[in-house]
């Protein structure tokens, strides 16, 4: 059985096309899921141009952002029926027996391939997933807010887990693109007083924000960090994917503050660190995700407490999903999801 799959097939900018892609079967351990809704994530664009910085398996198909509903059981699967609502985890293969797997931190495992780059990921009908990567969909959640899951749990991590928001704290955060919204938007709930800074060309994205009630600042947030008491803003989250954006988080962050890194960046830095040893700050890099902050971020979205609607930009088929990257790559929309048929 074939059906259409959006491929990424070679190094070279805009080599993805609609192909067909026979449903894979499941091992042992795994469960074959009819994928409903898959979200368009920036690296999906980032490899569609060929402006990323990571290692990809071509071809390969795209997606990593997905929920939908059991079709097949590996034999030795447990816990899992035909038909349950789920969405999976990005990491994909990892090796049980590291170190960090043990931990609980397999999102850090060196020999770790995700969905969409090392292995093919969900932009099709079925997609092979380890029965380990599921979460039950809670009721009443639509799937194509349920498939966004992933994005919100990579901005909770790097919000929550990996800066130190309290109550009433100013943060600022560099990048409107999906993952700085969904971090202005978990800052927001972690009770910050939050400020969403991008450039001109990015005004459609940056009035999302204001759903969420962030202050929204184009250019230089420098007046705004300071203005509780000059001395800058207690937290900076780096969601813009450029590397230069470090140097203004370092300008825009208090003495004793932190920077939590989330955005890609393969660019030199070019300039010096030393206002990071002066001013004594932390900054600490946020990579992807685990379990607990998947069932935590999965329990938001139900509640209706985190609410993706704002950043959802619209609805498109498997084969309308050139228009998708278009409009996303332009920034007419935050969030993109398909819905293969």
């Amino acid at each position: 059985m074939k059906s259409p799959a959006v491929v990424n097939f070679a190094p070279e900018p805009h080599s993805v096309e609609l192909r067909e892609f026979s449903r894979p079967e499941p091992g042992p351990e795994d469960v074959i899921l009819a994928v409903e809704a898959v979200g368009v994530c920036g690296s999906d664009l980032h490899q569609w141009t060929s402006t990323h910085s990571w290692k990809v398996n071509y071809p390969v198909v795209l997606g990593h952002e997905f929920g939908g509903r059991i079709a097949a059981l590996g034999r030795a699967v447990q816990g899992w029926q035909e038909g349950d609502r789920v969405v999976s985890e990005t990491a994909a293969v990892i090796n049980p027996d590291s170190p960090l797997s043990r931990a609980g931190l397999y999102n850090l495992d060196p020999s770790r391939k995700g969905f969409g780059y090392g292995v093919d990921g969900a932009m099709t009908r079925f997609v092979k997933v380890p029965a380990r990567c599921l979460h039950r969909v809670p009721a009443g959640l639509a799937m194509e807010h349920a498939a966004l899951t992933e994005p919100c749990c990579v901005a909770y991590n790097a919000v929550m887990n990996n800066g130190r928001i309290r109550p009433g704290d100013r943060v600022v955060v560099l990048g409107p693109g999906p993952i700085g919204l969904l971090c202005a938007a978990i800052a927001r709930l972690a009770g910050a007083q939050v400020a969403l800074v991008g450039l001109e060309r990015d005004r459609t994205r940056l009035e999302v924000a204001k759903a969420y009630g962030c202050e929204v600042i184009i250019g230089d947030a420098t007046a705004w960090a300071q203005s509780r008491d000059g001395l800058g803003a207690d937290g900076v989250v780096d969601a813009a994917g450029a590397s230069a954006a470090l140097r203004t988080a370092l300008e825009l962050v208090r003495p004793a503050g932190w920077i939590s890194k989330v955005g890609w960046g393969p660019q030199p830095l070019n300039f010096s660190l030393d206002p990071l040893v002066q001013k004594n700050v932390t900054l600490q890099g946020s990579f992807s995700h685990n379990w607990p902050i998947w069932e935590r971020v999965l329990a938001l979205l139900a509640s209706g407490q985190l609410d993706v609607r704002p950043v959802l930009g619209g609805v498109w088929t498997l084969e309308a999903w050139h228009e998708a990257f278009e409009k996303m790559h332009a920034g007419q929309i935050v969030k993109a999801v398909l819905k293969p048929a």
